[in-house]
Formats: C-alpha cells, sequence, structure tokens
C-alpha cells in the first residue's frame, strides 16, 4: 500500500487550518503531520518533518509567507509549497511563484480547489485555481507589456500585513470591516492604515484607491464607495 503525502500547514488562523485539515481528510492519500501559526515556527516544523507540501499562507505574524517559500526549500529541498491565501492580485501570485511555490489556491476557493491543487503540486506541476488564473493571464500580459509590476516602489515598503490591509480598504471595506475580516482588532486596523498612508505619502481614501488602481493592486471597477 502506497504511503499517504505528509502535508504541514503554516496559517496563523487555527479555525482556518482546521477548516484545511477538514478537506485533506477527505482524501485518503494524505495526512497533516503538523501545523503552525508563523513563520519561525512553520520554518522549524518543516526542517523536523520534511513533509511532501507545505501549504503557506503569505501574511503571517512574523514575516512574509513569500520570504518564507524559500527558506523552507532551502530547509527542506524536496518539499513542495503550495500557497493558500486571501491575496488575489497579480503582484503576490508572480512573487509566490518567482520564490519557488509550485502552487496558488485563493481562500475563498479552497473548499473546492485545495485538493486538486495538492494533486498537481505532489507530481510537481504548477498550478493556479480558477478563480484567479484568467485575471492573472489579463494581468500578465498588460504587465509584461507595460512592465507595471510593482516593485522598487512606496508599496515594497509596506509590511505583508499593511499590504493586505491596504487591499481592503482599497476595495471600500470599513476599518471594522477589514478587523473582522482579518481576525484583528479595529484599533490595530487603524494603526495599520496610519502606517500605509504614512509610508505611501497618502492622505485620503480616494488617494489610497487611485494609487492601488494605479498600481494595478485592485480593480477601480470593483471598489465601493
Amino acid at each position: 500500500m502506497e504511503s499517504k503525502k505528509r502535508i504541514i500547514i503554516i496559517d496563523d488562523h487555527p479555525l482556518f487550518r482546521e477548516g484545511l485539515k477538514s478537506i485533506i481528510e477527505r482524501s485518503a492519500r494524505y495526512e497533516v503531520v503538523g501545523e503552525a501559526g508563523s513563520g519561525c515556527d512553520g520554518l522549524q516544523l518543516a526542517g523536523r518533518c520534511k513533509p511532501d507540501i507545505a501549504l503557506v499562507d503569505i501574511a503571517l505574524p512574523d514575516q512574509s509567507g513569500l520570504e518564507l517559500i524559500s527558506q523552507i526549500l532551502r530547509s527542506s529541498p524536496h518539499t513542495r509549497v503550495l500557497i493558500v491565501s486571501v491575496h488575489s492580485n497579480i503582484d503576490y501570485i508572480v512573487k509566490a511563484f518567482k520564490s519557488g511555490a509550485l502552487g496558488y489556491v485563493v481562500k475563498v476557493s479552497a473548499a473546492d480547489k485545495l485538493l486538486e491543487g495538492i494533486e498537481h503540486v505532489i507530481n510537481g506541476d504548477y498550478y493556479m485555481d480558477t478563480a484567479v488564473s484568467q485575471q492573472v493571464v489579463k494581468k500578465l500580459a498588460g504587465l509584461m507589456a507595460a512592465e507595471k509590476i510593482v516593485t522598487g516602489s512606496g508599496y515594497d515598503a509596506l509590511t505583508p500585513r499593511e499590504q493586505e490591509v491596504m487591499v481592503l480598504l482599497a476595495e471600500g471595506r470599513s476599518l471594522q470591516q477589514v478587523a473582522d475580516k482579518l481576525f484583528i482588532s479595529p484599533k490595530t486596523a487603524e494603526n495599520h492604515r496610519s502606517n500605509i498612508m504614512r509610508k505611501l505619502g497618502l492622505h485620503s481614501t480616494i488617494e489610497l484607491v487611485r494609487y492601488a488602481a494605479k498600481m494595478g493592486i485592485i480593480d477601480i471597477d470593483s471598489w465601493k464607495a
């Protein structure tokens, strides 16, 4: 009998980790052998367990999951990384694959796409779920033509959590909605907003939306006043 493929989960939300485990348990081919809520703990777990697959979130409390990808691959070269993130913008996706990830699943698609993504990645194939694939192809075509990938800008000075907050604010979410979605307090959301505005030299929500749209971080048509 073929041994089960071993999976670790690195995500700072315990309830979401439980949800991923329940999805994985639908298949007899895989087993979750460990989980971690931070990048530091996740790297140690990967080094200790040498899993076949690491499911990694981007917005971790101590570092970017994008940075963690290369660290995991150095610690456990045969491990394959599948990103499971709330983000669907082109900048994160491109950076994830450049860093060595083989797959990318958006959290809202996890119930339907996680096992499919794991199957592709375990076979050494690239995978991107259909919730973002068409969007990414269109964006990549435009980015390659106009060389608009966000690098060397104030945006890069933002932490992963600040980038996450920025996207939500630019989409028209209130501070309370941002706090609820990211499982943080409204005060913490407000602090992130202040840091974002300061680092980018912005002074209003309208300026934030215009900046995000200009950089291709959001689609201006999706913004809610």
